[in-house]
């Protein structure tokens, strides 16, 4: 859909502020913040605080009005949108689409990832995350299928991962189809669908395959059951917040749901020998970031080939943010970089 003129004035002013010179960007974000060994990136800083001087709170209250506000700001951040890429809408099964995203001049029998949207289960969509596809497709050269999974608290844990196993395995079935080779198939996503990506790869494997080639775990989470010391460290001012994950999780997994289910907590998996190689991203001011690097861990104590990546002057969010400063773009140029090697 085209930007409303609100939109364009907003991204306007945001690339306008990105484009000062740095002093000036300093002051407007403030004195340099550093936090258990790390140094937060000005890019990060910066957006940090328009979102703090925008009052624009994206969780929070009625799921719905939590969703139009993320469609009112989707622009802001994600930039121009990139051509040339060739869309089309698929059906994967009754009130389940997605988008299948295809760079001009690709050849068939193409990499193919398989994609999920983050917003925490509740919030985004594929129209959130479309540029975010774009880029993935582009700069790693795959066809990206990017699914409109159902999100909670109108359908709870399990829906979305029945939605992510369906999908992938509609992509491999299909894979003539959408123009790509069946035994280069990834899955992906961000925040949560980070997560929904890591359970497919876990549930597809379990069951005998067929399972991914390879999957893009971008600042994702991994275990339900229990706080750890990044949580407490960066739960407050830095974009993803200790009252959002809250409200998130209550609202996919309530108190019916047990939260030691792997199919929500791939982190407490006895067993993960045979996944498919990851690239592993984290954000060292995230309050996710220590169960990733603790799922990083275990998948390579399994022997499972893992790039971990740990961004450590970042915050979570950042593969949406890419529009807005250049240690933004280079976060996630490095994570299409490791789809394109990872589906070679």
């Amino acid at each position: 859909m085209p930007m409303s003129l609100r939109s364009r004035a907003e991204v306007a002013g945001i690339q306008l502020i990105y484009g000062l010179p740095r002093p000036v960007r300093r002051f407007i974000a403030g004195r340099t913040i550093r936090l258990d060994g790390q140094q937060l990136a000005l890019d990060a800083q910066l957006f940090l605080r328009l979102q703090q001087l925008s009052r624009v709170k994206m969780p929070g209250g009625d799921p719905v009005a939590a969703r139009a506000r993320l469609a009112r700001s989707q622009d802001a951040a994600v930039g121009k949108r990139i051509e040339p890429i060739s869309v089309r809408e698929v059906t994967i099964a009754d009130g389940l689409v997605a988008t299948l995203y295809t760079p001009g001049g690709l050849a068939k029998r193409s990499g193919l990832l398989v994609y999920f949207h983050g917003g925490g289960w509740v919030i985004g969509s594929r129209a959130s995350h479309d540029n975010t596809a774009r880029y993935l497709a582009q700069r790693a050269g795959v066809r990206v299928l990017s699914v409109e999974y159902r999100l909670a608290p109108e359908h709870p844990f399990p829906a979305a991962v029945d939605d992510a196993l369906a999908a992938f395995d509609f992509a491999h079935a299909k894979a003539e189809d959408l123009g790509a080779d069946p035994d280069r198939i990834a899955v992906g996503g961000d925040s949560s669908g980070g997560n929904l990506a890591a359970v497919t790869a876990l549930e597809t494997t379990r069951r005998g395959g067929p399972a991914p080639a390879f999957q893009l775990l971008l600042y994702a989470p991994f275990d339900a059951t229990r706080r750890r010391r990044s949580r407490e460290l960066f739960g407050h001012g830095f974009f993803l917040t200790d009252e959002d994950m809250t409200w998130y999780l209550d609202l996919y997994a309530p108190p019916s749901v047990a939260r030691d289910d792997v199919r929500l907590s791939p982190l407490l998996a006895e067993d993960v020998t045979g996944l498919p190689p990851a690239y592993l991203a984290t954000a060292g001011f995230d309050p996710l970031r220590d169960e990733g690097e603790e799922y990083a861990k275990k998948l390579r104590d399994a022997g499972v080939p893992v790039a971990l990546s740990c961004h450590t002057d970042l915050i979570h969010g950042y593969a949406n943010f890419f529009g807005v400063g250049k240690r933004f773009s280079e976060a996630i140029a490095e994570a299409a970089g490791a789809l394109r090697m990872g589906l070679s």
